[in-house]
């Protein structure tokens, strides 16, 4: 096994991608313009579709305790979603209780995500990059999955360019940077699934 995971670290970081005009797309509810990248090598198929079913592993518990909680009107008030926003990641919190960090990015995906970032951005994009990152209001945010995101923080959007090449997320779920750190969020409730160390080059 160890072997393998070897194998599959080394395949993911082995990117050749020439970004070059294309047309325009959707991502994540985003238009961005879309560029002719090298298609992933099997290995990296794997990562992602590994990464893949483990968002969807994540759905399916978000799914069930949501099926239990009181439903909403189009008439409730604040206070009733605030209330049902807080009972929701209290809920998810306990079902996913002994989560641990690298659940959905383990080492592997993580470094094909780190190649695909530092390949996107390159010498004076990569500096302008960490400073708009980097001087986001995001100190604080616990680094902690299971825990919710501060309603008071920046919430840091991903560029569009990047969000083409990185995995395609399902709508629940968005990726956040904080600091040079990259998370997965809740897109309704703001609860931290995951996250990984490094991401940004």
């Amino acid at each position: 096994m160890k072997h393998n995971h070897a194998i599959l670290a080394l395949s993911a970081l082995m990117l050749i991608v020439t970004p070059s005009p294309g047309s325009i797309v959707q991502a994540n509810g985003e238009q961005v313009e879309e560029t002719q990248n090298a298609a992933p090598t099997e290995a990296q198929k794997k990562l992602i579709n590994t990464f893949d079913n483990h968002i969807k592993d994540y759905l399916r518990q978000r799914n069930q305790v949501k099926e239990k909680l009181p439903k909403l009107s189009k008439d409730s008030t604040a206070e009733q979603i605030h209330s049902y926003q807080v009972a929701f990641v209290e809920a998810l919190r306990a079902m996913r209780a002994g989560t641990n960090p690298g659940y959905i990015f383990q080492p592997e995906i993580a470094a094909y995500i780190r190649a695909l970032i530092k390949d996107e951005f390159k010498g004076s994009e990569r500096v302008e990059l960490r400073q708009s990152v980097l001087e986001a209001d995001t100190k604080g945010v616990p680094l902690r999955v299971n825990y919710p995101y501060p309603e008071s923080k920046e919430l840091n959007q991903t560029p569009p360019t990047l969000l083409l090449r990185l995995p395609q997320l399902p709508k629940e779920v968005k990726y956040r940077f904080v600091g040079t750190n990259m998370l997965l969020v809740d897109t309704d409730n703001g609860l931290i699934v995951d996250y990984m160390t490094k991401a940004l080059p």
